[in-house]
């Protein structure tokens, strides 16, 4: 029986130690490296990618042609993958597709006939059911392919070779651009006008050492195959110079008026836009609101052009609606160069002088292979002429040694013997026809000889002098450019449009009304809703307590105040709109806010530019004024600074106030104070505020501001005792003071203040606790300071003081203090505040 150590016995030579993270960067690096150069970036020479390269030449060698029939699909795709291409069919059929897809590339390579798909992203019929040949550019791809003008490798069988790159006959990787995503690295180069590309080209080869300006005087700027606006010449320039650039891509439209409505009319839309999912976007975009005015979004488009139409009300702004539409849908989008292609075996950034570069040497190497190989060519049958030509004028020998001859081998040897010809002269000899020995073809023999004397002057001198070379060269992208006129569809134009959205301008103005409460949750409801319903309390949670209320704009703006310190406002338009009994939404749904914030006090604001202040005050005596310009910020997705607090304190109340006005604060004991607001100092909104009264082992009760009207001060116990007070019983005092009573001390059961506001004589006060009650402002008791209380109005410690706020016209103007009165439109509103 073999013990358990033999059963685990192995060969340690056979085992390799190596870290796990060596072997896996290892492996990694060699995947990296086979994506990079042989999948998913392009050839800066002929800005093919490897699967693009394989289908074309797979198809010029089975000779599926331009200018021959169409040939299924599925048997390209076939001689791609068995013999050069060893992946998916979808991939190479893929690929196969997006090359003949006009609205995808500048000018297709592949001519595909059938179901290729569509600018709304259908996809292609099987490749079963289609039929492609090549396109006639390619035919400038592949030209003199066989005269060993490009390197050729073992394809990955080794049963045949296939080329590393084509000859080219034009910028290929500018005039119809590439995407793709390697490890590591990323291509996007947009398509180009060919003529300009070309024109660039010429120039280039010409004056190797022009500057990028000069050549940005034939070459503007990407040219998409659906037309649209490019917005931005720097971009181009930067993507030109550096192979990064970021341009914007915007549709080109009209706006056209009838008699009925207005109609935005898209005629070309943006590079690689969906058409489909832009419409729908654009028709969410009217279902959901988000802007008035549009009435119906139709797709109308048809073979003989692209053309949406969007429907806008008569009166309505078309060019906002547009704007908007530009800056939230795919009406426009931007588009990021980032040219990175294959030189020697590398990923290299380009701008336009390398790619440009790398185009004409290859082209030069491509010239000098075709030249060499086309001298050899014509000096072998240069050299047969010779003979041939000369055997003619001893013809009768000739004859007489090949009668005498055994076979064409002795005939070829005695030839050479007897004349000295050489093997390949000898061979032409005795293969020649007779009827070749008539004086005509003499003629044309020596004819023929010299025309190829003249070619094999001219192809030394393209060898041996670059300026021909170069000439030869640019004939032949003269030849390319005459064979393709391409007009350019995409405008250029120089700057970036930035698109300023007035927000008030795409809402709908409305009165609706609106509600706050204590825990964060606010609604807007329309007036309708609010009229329908037969119950006059809104809806709320549990526990939850009515912070305001009142009928308001949609334009208007709701600041809101926190125990915490901090503030926060939202318009009323972005509110969620839901019923009167309804919760409503959490304002942390579009402003962050801490758990433990609760709500203090409202305000609707119109205009924060406003001679109006903001007074705050703590729990622990501290009071701060600041500017209501200063709460205005650019961005309000959050709670920010109203007061800076010391430690265990918080606000209790928030007002808004004005030069002339003066504060009553109430201690809980019953001591109260009251002065000029002009004794707080002016200060900013992070600021932690000044003492307001002096406190011995007491706390604030409550604070209200007094707007020098005629309203008299209402006091409320928190057992829910009250009185009501002549302004005159309490005195004129300093801060910080003490303060006078507001009521006899009964030292068996003292009472202790919980609310302070300021109320006309027929003002209702209504009082909410488990049960709701309410009590006109004149029948509450008339009392003196040295009174207590009356009886208690409710039996509830935790009540509150409500006031409905129904109306507009019932909702506090804010006074601002302006020399031009016209400017009141702009006031603040003031929120009943509740406490």
């Amino acid at each position: 029986m073999k013990k358990k150590d033999d059963i685990f016995e192995h060969d340690n030579s056979t085992i390799i130690a190596t870290p796990l993270e060596e072997i896996m960067g290892s492996r990694f690096g060699s995947y990296s490296k086979y994506i990079i150069q042989d999948r998913a970036l392009p050839d800066a020479r002929d800005g093919l990618k490897p699967v693009q390269r394989r289908i074309l030449y797979a198809m010029y060698e089975d000779g599926n042609l331009w200018d021959k029939a169409y040939r299924k699909s599925a048997k390209t795709v076939g001689l791609v993958i068995g013999n050069y291409h060893p992946h998916g069919d979808s991939s190479v059929y893929d690929a196969m597709v997006r090359m003949s897809q006009e609205w995808k590339i500048r000018h297709p390579q592949i001519d595909m006939q059938g179901n290729n798909g569509s600018i709304d992203d259908d996809p292609a019929a099987a490749m079963r059911y289609t039929e492609a040949r090549l396109g006639k550019i390619s035919e400038y791809l592949l030209k003199d392919i066989e005269k060993d003008t490009v390197t050729w490798s073992l394809n990955f069988d080794d049963t045949a070779y296939e080329p590393t790159v084509l000859p080219a006959s034009y910028p290929n990787l500018l005039v119809n651009g590439i995407t793709g995503i390697a490890a590591g690295y990323a291509t996007s180069i947009p398509p180009h006008n060919l003529n300009e590309a070309i024109q660039a080209t010429i120039y280039r080869i010409r004056n190797p050492k022009c500057s990028l300006e000069e050549l940005m005087e034939y070459m503007h700027g990407p040219d998409f195959p659906t037309g649209a606006i490019v917005q931005g010449i720097d971009g181009i320039k930067d993507a030109f110079r550096t192979g990064k650039g970021r341009i914007m891509i915007r549709s080109k439209v009209s706006i056209e008026q009838t008699k009925t409505i207005q109609q935005i009319i898209v005629h070309e839309i943006p590079y690689e836009v969906v058409k489909s999912n832009m419409v729908k976007k654009i028709d969410e975009v009217r279902l959901n609101k988000k802007i008035e005015g549009i009435l119906d979004v139709r797709d109308e488009s048809d073979r003989n052009g692209l053309r949406v139409v969007i429907d806008i009300k008569k009166d309505a702004d078309a060019q906002l609606i547009l704007n908007y539409l530009y800056k939230n849908t795919d009406l426009q989008v931007s588009y990021n160069y980032n040219v990175v292609a294959i030189v020697n075996k590398r990923p290299v950034q380009m701008g336009l002088v390398a790619m440009l570069d790398a185009f004409i040497a290859h082209r030069v190497e491509v010239i000098e292979k075709r030249s060499r190989y086309d001298l050899d060519k014509k000096e072998k049958r240069c050299h047969i002429l010779e003979g041939l030509i000369r055997a003619i004028s001893i013809l009768d020998e000739i004859i007489a040694l090949i009668r005498s001859s055994k076979d064409k081998a002795d005939s070829k040897r005695k030839i050479i013997e007897a004349f000295s010809f050489s093997e390949e002269q000898a061979e032409a000899i005795v293969t020649m026809r007779l009827y070749r020995l008539s004086s005509t073809d003499i003629t044309l023999l020596q004819e023929e000889s010299e025309q190829l004397q003249k070619e094999i002057a001219h192809l030394h001198c393209i060898l041996d002098d670059p300026k021909v070379l170069r000439k030869v060269m640019v004939q032949e992208l003269k030849a390319v450019n005459t064979a393709f006129p391409t007009p350019r569809l995409t405008k250029i134009e120089e700057t970036i449009e930035e698109i300023v959205i007035d927000k008030l301008a795409m809402i709908n103005e409305e009165q609706v009304m609106f509600t706050l409460s204590r825990d964060g949750y606010a609604k807007r409801v329309s007036l309708r809703s609010y009229n329908a319903s037969s119950d006059s309390l809104c809806g709320l949670k549990e526990g939850d307590r009515l912070i305001g209320c009142g009928e308001v704009s949609t334009l208007d703006k709701i600041l809101f105040f926190t125990n915490m310190g901090t503030y926060g406002y939202v318009p009323v338009y972005e509110l969620e709109e839901a019923k009167w009994k309804d919760v409503g939404t959490h304002l942390n749904a579009g402003i962050r806010m801490r758990g433990e914030e609760k709500i203090t006090d409202a305000f609707v604001v119109k205009n924060f530019q406003s001679q109006a202040y903001v007074v705050s005050v703590t729990r622990m005596g501290l009071i701060k004024k600041s500017a209501l310009s200063e709460y205005e910020v650019s961005r309000n997705n959050k709670t920010m600074s109203n007061m800076k607090l010391l430690d265990g304190d918080e606000v209790i109340r928030s007002f808004i106030a004005y030069d002339g006005d003066e504060i009553f604060i109430a201690s809980e004991t019953g001591f109260a104070v009251r002065y000029p607001l002009d004794m707080v100092p002016l200060t900013s909104p992070r600021s932690k505020g000044v003492k307001a009264m002096k406190l011995v082992d007491d706390v604030i009760g409550d604070a209200c501001i007094y707007h020098q009207d005629n309203k008299q001060l209402v006091v409320f116990s928190k057992n829910g005792a009250v009185k009501r007070m002549k302004l005159s019983e309490i005195e004129i005092t300093g801060r910080p003071a003490k303060g006078n009573m507001l009521c006899k001390k009964v030292k068996s059961k003292p009472y202790k203040i919980a609310h302070l506001q300021m109320y006309d004589l027929n003002d209702e006060v209504y009082i909410m606790g488990k049960d709701i009650c309410s009590v006109v402002s004149k029948d509450i008791a008339l009392m003196n300071k040295e009174a207590t209380f009356s009886a208690p109005l409710v039996r509830d410690e935790e009540y509150y003081l409500f006031t409905p706020t129904l109306h507009v016209e019932e909702i506090e103007l804010l006074k601002k203090e302006e020399a031009d009165k016209e400017a009141e439109a702009e006031h603040i509103k003031e929120f009943t505040l509740f406490e």
